[in-house]
């Protein structure tokens, strides 16, 4: 629930957009990518150069965790010198309330050698990784979690994880897969993930962990709900990270909400990143998009259509899309984002409960929304530490006068600077 013990002045107030925005901006690395490939550096064979790394708290968090196992991690300008090291511990590792640091670490914590300790804010201790600590007891891990499947917990490092094959439900998270991808070559025996459950969300970031494995010298197959990686070295010398695509999402948006148009330079000819699919759903909503070069553009034409759209694959998505389609002309019907439940905050509740408080329509769904046009008033849109939260915030205060964000610093989970970015479109 919003924090009502926070000062007034915790308040950012959202600029409204006073004519159709105008902007070409460059966006900092992709948190997503930018983690793996730290993983990856860190079980590589060789020192490993991390060109143009998102510079975050979650990628902060990620540089602290490696270090406290004993790997360098050095700043060289904008990137980042990798040097591994033989895992060790006695370990403390804080996870914040970053996914990818409380699922991609303990794989790495199980191969050291001594004993490492997880912990992080409140909100880390509600979200699931009960799947992935059993799936690493089954592989040969000894994790002390008292019994609640839960952080806080301790990995007995031993030095070596036997792995083979292992069976888990990721409808949770596609984290837990990629979690046991990232580290399985360094198992004795590699591993073998099955999935068994409902639907996993997120398959672009299930291949995005496969091709990042692949480009280093790691031999992965996939199959229907199956991945396997073969045990071997782990070969990184250069990874460049990509610019953070769904980061584009409230920038794109300003030019759908505004009637403007915005370009984002560098966006990938091809790519695995979830955010590559805000072309189509912002085209579908009643924006123009267009390439030239490697740069992309999206035009507003004046209107906002709802949308029906099952998001599962896409789901870090949904708080830009939701904003929007409470701006829209038509209703929207989002769908297949019950995990997002269990994410940074119950993403679903919160969305409807900010969104009905400046007098909009928004329906719960058990795995999602129903959003119908409302007139929509100023009021506080509270954030519940969750960036995307924050930023949806915003993309309404262009349209709705009077929209205060709290705690728009959370924003610095993904977005160095998202304030100083958001007045640089709509400077």
């Amino acid at each position: 629930m919003p924090d009502s013990s926070r000062p007034a002045d915790h308040h950012w107030h959202a600029p409204t957009a006073q004519r159709p925005v105008s902007a070409r901006l460059s966006l900092p690395g992709s948190k997503s990518v930018t983690n793996r490939a730290l993983v990856l550096a860190a079980l590589s064979q060789t020192p490993c150069v991390v060109r143009r790394p998102l510079a975050s708290r979650d990628s902060e968090l990620m540089v602290g965790a490696l270090r406290a196992l004993g790997v360098g991690v050095v700043q060289d300008g904008a990137d980042l010198v990798v040097t591994p090291a033989a895992l060790r511990g006695p370990a403390s590792v804080d996870v914040g309330n970053a996914g990818t640091v409380m699922r991609f670490v303990p794989p790495l914590a199980a191969l050291a050698t001594g004993d490492v300790h997880f912990d992080g804010d409140p909100r880390a201790r509600e979200r699931p990784v009960d799947e992935l600590l059993n799936a690493l007891r089954a592989l040969g891990a000894d994790i002390d979690d008292g019994g609640c499947g839960a952080l806080p917990m301790t990995i007995h490092g031993t030095g070596a994880v036997p792995g083979g094959e292992v069976t888990l439900d990721a409808s949770g998270s596609s984290q837990f897969v990629s979690a046991l991808l990232l580290s399985g070559a360094r198992f004795d025996q590699g591993v073998h993930v099955r999935h068994q459950g409902p639907p996993v969300p997120s398959q672009p970031h299930l291949d995005m962990t496969v091709e990042m494995l692949r480009a280093v010298g790691v031999a992965v197959s996939t199959g229907e709900n199956s991945w396997r990686v073969e045990p071997g070295p782990v070969k990184a010398t250069e990874i460049t990270v990509e610019p953070d695509l769904s980061n584009a999402a409230p920038f794109l948006a300003a030019a759908l909400v505004s009637g403007g148009e915005v370009t984002i330079q560098g966006w990938p000819e091809r790519t695995t990143q979830p955010g590559d699919e805000l072309r189509s759903l912002f085209t579908r909503m009643g924006g123009e998009v267009s390439r030239s070069g490697t740069d992309l553009t999206l035009r507003g034409t004046g209107r906002i259509n709802g949308i029906t759209a099952d998001l599962r694959d896409v789901g870090e998505l949904t708080p830009t899309i939701a904003a929007v389609a409470a701006l829209a002309d038509t209703p929207s019907r989002l769908t297949g984002i019950a995990h997002l439940r269990r994410h940074e905050t119950d993403r679903i509740a919160a969305l409807a409960t900010e969104i009905n408080h400046l007098g909009g329509d928004v329906e719960e769904l058990p795995d999602g929304l129903v959003i119908r046009p409302r007139p929509l008033h100023g009021g506080v849109f509270h954030s519940y530490d969750d960036h995307r939260m924050a930023t949806s915030g915003a993309v309404i205060g262009l349209s709705v006068p009077g929209v205060e964000v709290e705690n728009i610093a959370t924003t610095r989970k993904t977005l160095p600077d998202f304030p100083g970015l958001w007045a640089e479109v709509l400077a």
